[in-house]
């Protein structure tokens, strides 16, 4: 069997099995680990499985995005932890952009209290909170409203970041894999690719659950 056939065989098995182990793979089709975990990477670099612990499953779709207020409950230990770890990556008298969501609000939250910092955000939430409590400068993007997210998208968003630069961005994601960042909101795309162009760096800042996730639309990556 070629290595085509392998990989076509491998995805069949998964769309009846949620999650299939190394050994069964290797039983069943008949080649070595060795064998199979190469397929399992090609698989992994095309997006279409996600590596587990002794074993693969298919890659996890989504079509739509779960509103600000649902993703607030979700993970908030972790995404606290990573927002005190991205601020610790901000040196001083620098222009920071925080992407929309609410890992980077966690970073507005551990950076309020710096005054030498000009913040650029499309986040109402992130702007709010930096506007009653934070201490530097606050620049919002406008543009069209994602009433669901509670921040801009689009291509105003994109305007107004071209414009500027950035020294530091951190970007958030409902999905990422290997391939990079996905999205199933195309007015997202658009304002990711120009903070990717405006900014010296980017860091995605992003909890466990997102990854092995992809979103209809590529980002970056």
């Amino acid at each position: 069997m070629i290595p085509a056939e392998r990989q076509k065989t491998i995805l069949t098995m998964l769309s009846k099995q949620e999650v299939i182990s190394i050994n069964d793979l290797v039983d069943r089709i008949g080649v070595s680990h060795m064998t199979i975990r190469r397929d399992i990477v090609k698989l992994e670099e095309q997006g279409k499985v996600l590596s587990v612990s002794g074993g693969v499953q298919l890659t996890q779709l989504i079509h739509r995005e779960a509103t600000h207020d649902a993703k607030a409950a979700q993970n908030a230990d972790e995404k606290q932890g990573i927002g005190q770890l991205a601020s610790s990556l901000i040196p001083k008298n620098c222009t920071v952009y925080l992407d929309a969501g609410t890992t980077t609000l966690e970073i507005a939250h551990a950076i309020a209290h710096r005054s030498d910092l000009l913040v650029i955000t499309n986040d109402f939430v992130v702007a709010n909170h930096l506007m009653q409590h934070g201490q530097s400068e606050i620049y919002h993007t406008g543009g069209r409203i994602d009433r669901d997210n509670q921040s801009s998208v689009g291509s105003k968003v994109a305007e107004f970041l071209s414009g500027m630069n950035i020294d530091i961005a951190f970007i958030s994601t409902s999905s990422w894999n290997l391939k990079g960042i996905s999205t199933p909101s195309e007015p997202k795309v658009i304002v990711k690719q120009a903070v990717a162009n405006a900014a010296q760096h980017l860091v995605l800042v992003s909890d466990s659950s997102k990854y092995g996730r992809i979103g209809t639309f590529h980002a970056l990556g």
